[in-house]
Order: structure tokens, then C-alpha cells, then sequence
């Protein structure tokens, strides 16, 4: 017989539903296989599916294991925005507690909780990202992949847990103007080990700083709605170049191409290096899962 698991539909990186990046959540996934859970994520046919587990990890408040329909992630953004949330409206975590620990396969990643209930904004710290510049010959064909000139753009390869090609276009009108070539950044990621292409560029109205776009068709989502891994990479990429444009401190937009509206609050502490992206949840669906 299968067995009863709690379930959770969000949508995260909004406080709208239907307009943030949506994930499910498996709360009580102890016991599921690899191949269970992988199968379960491309049933979703969401861009990541994530199964909170006990920790392993003295100190750590829960665990998480992130899916796509295509592969295990060891760290994705909004799936660990939205597995605390999970955690603590699931009660996994002490109420109340405005510091948590995740453990997912990239470590152990601080928590910050902000404000309660409909309010609740939560921040996770991201992995050490580490950048790669790129061959003229990689970055011409991204150029090209999403339709800009080589010349137009800044390009770099970032590990932010996925692999990301990170693209400076400078301005978010080009940003949103961009029909980019699915089928060429898909045999690109297969072919290098990336996960896809983000965009980026400066907003000059509207609440946040700067538009982002990600593709990666190749992980069977074409264009995803919000990406906080993707997010951290950018700001890692500013810094790194000493692009103070945006400040250590900003609100990206992200998703509306794909009729979404997603906010990711991107902060980076000058002491440490260290990158937090944050937003807030809201859920669709809470229920029973028979696996």
C-alpha cells in the first residue's frame, strides 16, 4: 500500500499565488528511494520538486533534496526559500525560531527568518560561488543562442551550485526583449554540464533594480519563472568585478515573460563575502500524497 506523506503546493519568491516560481514539497519523505523521488519530480513537472528529510547533521534543523524534472540538484534558491517555509508551517522547526540551519547536499546553509505569517520573508545563504571566465569561441555561441552580439554582452560560467552562464546585457529592456534560440541553449548546457543561460540587466522603474531571465531548456524547463541560485551567481559576478551599479543590496525582478512577477532580495555582506537571496512564500496546496 502506498503510504500517506503531508504535501505542499507554494509559490515562492511572492506573496501572490500564481505569480512566484511554484515547487512542491514532499514534508515527510523518509523512506522514498532515489528513484521514487526523481520519478515523483517529473510527475510535478515542476522546475524542482523538494523532499524534506531528518537531518544527518547535528545542529541542522531539517534536511532537503532537491529534484528537477531531469536531475538531483545539490542546491537550488527557491526551492530552499521555500523548503523552510514548508518546514515551519509543516512544524518540522520550533515556532517561533528566526534562525534555522538546512542541510542539502552543497552543506549546511544558514536560515533567517523575517516577520510571521503572510509577512514571513525568509533568506538563505547561498554556496561559495565560484566563476570561470569563458572562450570566445563558448561566448559567441551563447551570443548568438540568445540573440545579442558577443560585443554587447559580459559572460561568465558560474558555479552557484547548478552551473550557470551568467550574461550582463546592461539594460532590462534588452533583458526583456530577448527571444533566445531554446533548442541551441539546450545543446549547449548538455554539452558543457550547464544547467542554462541567465540574463540581466538595470531597471530604471518599478520597485526592483534589475530584470532577470533564465533559460534552461535542457533540464525540460524552458524559461524558469524565478531562480535563486541563478541570483546569487549575478550578484557573485558584480562583485567579483567590482560592479557597484546595484549596490550590496537590491530587489531582481524576475518571470514576467512567462506571465509570473517574482521578487528576489539579493544581499551580500562586504564582511564575509557571503551572498543571501530572500523572498516571500505563499501556498496553493496543502494536502496528502500517496506514494
Amino acid at each position: 500500500m502506498p503510504s500517506k506523506r503531508r504535501f505542499m503546493q507554494l509559490d515562492v519568491f511572492s506573496r501572490q499565488p500564481m505569480k512566484g516560481n511554484p515547487l512542491a514539497v514532499v514534508i515527510d519523505a523518509e523512506g522514498l528511494d532515489d528513484a521514487t523521488m526523481r520519478a515523483f519530480a517529473r510527475w510535478t513537472n515542476l522546475s524542482e520538486t523538494a523532499f524534506l528529510l531528518t537531518p544527518t547533521t547535528p545542529g541542522a534543523d531539517y534536511r532537503v533534496r532537491i529534484f528537477t524534472p531531469a536531475q538531483e540538484l545539490p542546491f537550488a534558491g527557491h526551492p530552499s526559500v521555500g523548503s523552510a517555509y514548508a518546514a515551519i508551517e509543516a512544524g518540522l522547526v520550533a515556532g517561533g525560531k528566526t534562525t534555522l540551519i538546512q542541510e542539502c547536499a552543497a552543506g549546511l546553509l544558514p536560515v533567517r527568518v523575517e516577520h510571521a505569517g503572510a509577512e514571513r520573508v525568509i533568506h538563505v545563504q547561498a554556496p561559495h560561488v565560484s566563476l570561470q571566465d569563458v572562450s570566445t569561441e563558448i561566448g559567441s555561441a551563447i551570443a548568438k543562442a540568445i540573440g545579442v552580439e558577443l560585443g554587447d554582452a559580459q559572460i561568465c560560467l558560474a558555479n552557484a551550485g547548478p552551473l550557470w552562464w551568467l550574461c550582463d546585457l546592461r539594460e532590462a529592456a534588452c533583458v526583456r526583449a530577448l527571444k533566445p534560440d531554446m533548442s541551441a541553449i539546450a545543446q549547449l548546457a548538455e554539452r558543457h554540464g550547464a544547467m542554462g543561460i541567465s540574463v540581466f540587466g538595470r531597471e530604471v522603474s518599478g520597485v526592483a533594480q534589475m530584470a532577470v531571465r533564465a533559460f534552461c531548456p535542457g533540464d525540460g524547463i524552458p524559461e524558469d519563472p524565478v531562480t535563486g541560485s541563478a541570483n546569487a551567481a549575478i550578484m557573485a559576478f558584480l562583485a567579483a568585478r567590482g560592479d557597484t551599479r546595484y549596490g550590496s543590496d537590491y530587489l531582481a525582478s524576475q518571470g514576467r515573460e512567462v506571465s509570473r512577477d517574482g521578487y528576489v532580495r539579493v544581499r551580500r555582506n562586504a564582511a564575509d563575502g557571503n551572498i543571501t537571496i530572500g523572498g516571500q512564500c505563499v501556498m496553493l496546496i496543502e494536502g496528502e500524497l500517496r506514494l
